[in-house]
């Protein structure tokens, strides 16, 4: 019987320790990625002459990947490209973050990348791209901090994701447009607009920095808890 409860207990010790590693893995995979590998080879790439914006849509994730928004994305700046005469280029290979293609795109858009997705040097590309006026755009993953790129998180995010909810994942609030929008900018915006999404929780308020928002929400009234170790973060 001795023999019994000795073996069981090593083989529940055992299970303990595989699911401890195992969600160990899993949630440094969220928060951190694990990049394969750095793509460096620039693409072939014809920029048309003809058209009113060029547009980078980058999908690479090295982190957790939302595929059906990353999908849905594509769809939607495709239509959006014909719709409004745009050259897009959509790729998933970090080769375009070079100098010479990336200062002929007018835009950047991060369609939910996630995890480490830029080597050193194609980073800095970025980097100089925007700080010389380029214009990034990103989209929900992100604005996690999987990127482990303190520059990324400073400049373009404005403060440190914590988490977001687990329990109540999607949730429908109201977004309110600031008052102090521009004219140029605030216009065909309407005034307040009802969404459901998974809303992303941060450890501060990118106001603090200076940044400008142009739509909130009322962090009361939606329910943040949920991450991993629940922590209640507004």
């Amino acid at each position: 019987m001795k023999k019994f409860i000795k073996i069981f207990a090593w083989a529940v010790f055992s299970t303990f320790i595989i699911l401890v590693f195992i969600g160990s893995f899993l949630i440094y995979k969220v928060k951190y990625g694990f990049p394969v590998r750095f793509e460096t080879v620039m693409p072939d790439i014809e920029f048309p002459t003809d058209r009113k914006v060029n547009v980078l849509l980058f999908s690479k994730t090295t982190g957790f990947r939302h595929d059906a928004s990353i999908d849905a994305g594509k769809e939607a700046f495709a239509v959006m490209a014909v719709k409004d005469d745009w050259f897009l280029y959509e790729t998933e290979s970090g080769g375009v973050f070079n100098e010479e293609q990336l200062s002929k795109f007018d835009v950047v858009i991060f369609n939910n990348s996630t995890g480490r997705v830029l080597n050193d040097k194609q980073q800095q590309v970025l980097e100089n791209y925007v700080e010389n006026g380029g214009m990034l755009l990103g989209i929900h993953g992100a604005g996690d901090d999987s990127h482990r790129w303190e520059w990324y998180e400073q400049n373009l995010i404005g403060a440190k994701f914590s988490h977001h909810p687990i329990k109540n994942q999607i949730q429908e609030t109201d977004l309110y447009l600031e008052a102090d929008i521009s004219p140029s900018l605030k216009k065909d915006l309407p005034d307040t607009w009802t969404h459901a999404d998974e809303w992303y929780v941060f450890f501060s308020n990118p106001r603090i920095q200076g940044f400008r928002i142009i739509y909130r929400i009322d962090g009361e009234k939606i329910d943040p808890n949920g991450n991993f170790f629940l922590i209640r973060n507004k």
